[in-house]
């Protein structure tokens, strides 16, 4: 099968094969990247994280039957903890989306996080080109939520909504500072509960501190009660709004640019240390170096150093600390 061929005329199977492939670091995956590449990058990201039970999969469920409304073709990429056991995902927020599985302009795919720090997952971005080669206009990805690691998600979405709900407790006054700097819409789900006026004045307050100029985006603050379908429709036009701020303003291509430069230098990096690990696994130098170690003989930052040194030839590299 010509997978990249497939998947650019928005084969849903090929396109789930190749994931699969990503995911078992399969060589035909990276092939099929490179030939798909023209033809990713156009889809607008949304994320959408928060602390687990906070109803985010029901959320999201509901947001995708609203831009579904609007004739929008959406890709899902739900993020579930692995299983301790087997290493896979629970697949809890897939069947909570069931209602779109006979749409052919839904894609959902679940991700365990195979111990991935951040909320996220190894191979998302990989993910991500894919369901936009299929010709999806809109990605939303949905966190594990792992509290303030939720912030990696914004290296790849362009636009960020934090789920909060009532009766969790100081859950607002705990919330560090990088998701209150990064996020760009705020949700107060499950408002038909007790506190949540109390939880949305609380975000209220705490975002005054952010301080935007009256030319920069103004984070919202939405309540919703995802299983009532209420405030859905607010939330999107929410992220609609946030779209067309970062269109105006420029935002979204620098969005777009410094995300792919991240992602560049992210692949430097794992190529780079594999190459290394390889080269340094097979050398006398790092036997000895191993031994001395053990024997207390010299300190690993000295050891890396001599290692390095010994690979590249360049003396400079001894001046280099981690």
């Amino acid at each position: 099968m010509d997978y990249a061929k497939e998947i650019i005329n928005g084969n849903q199977l090929a396109g789930a094969r190749v994931i699969r492939f990503i995911e078992e670091n399969n060589p035909k995956g990276i092939e099929v990247l490179k030939a798909i590449y023209p033809h990713a990058g156009k889809a607008f990201r949304i994320g959408i994280t928060g602390p687990p039970g906070s109803g985010k999969s029901t959320l999201t469920d509901k947001v995708i039957t609203e831009f579904r409304k609007k004739h929008v073709k959406v890709g899902v990429i739900a993020i579930d903890p692995s299983s301790p056991y087997s290493g896979g995902a629970i697949l809890g927020d897939r069947l909570r989306m069931k209602s779109h599985a006979c749409d052919t302009g839904v894609f959902i795919r679940s991700m365990a996080t195979r111990g991935q720090l951040g909320g996220l997952t190894r191979g998302i971005r990989e993910t991500i080109s894919v369901i936009e080669a299929m010709g999806y206009e809109l990605i939303i990805v949905e966190t594990v939520g792992v509290g303030q690691d939720e912030v990696d998600i914004v290296k790849i979405v362009h636009s960020a909504a934090v789920v909060n709900i009532p009766g969790a407790g100081d859950s607002i006054q705990t919330m560090k500072a990088g998701i209150l700097e990064t996020g760009d819409i705020f949700i107060v789900n499950k408002a038909d509960k007790p506190g949540a006026d109390q939880v949305a004045d609380q975000l209220q307050t705490m975002l005054q501190f952010r301080r935007p100029s009256p030319d920069q985006w103004n984070p919202p603050v939405i309540k919703t009660v995802a299983l009532q379908n209420k405030g859905v429709n607010s939330l999107v036009q929410a992220f609609l709004s946030h779209k067309q701020y970062l269109i105006n303003s420029g935002e979204l291509d620098q969005k777009k640019t410094d995300q792919q430069t991240i992602y560049f230098q992210t692949l430097i990096t794992s190529i780079a240390t594999k190459m290394i690990l390889n080269k340094t696994e097979k050398s006398s130098k790092y036997r000895a170096l191993k031994k001395k170690l053990a024997k207390r003989e010299i300190d690993p930052v000295s050891a890396a150093q001599e290692m390095v040194y010994e690979l590249s030839g360049h003396q400079e590299y001894l001046k280099f600390t981690p």
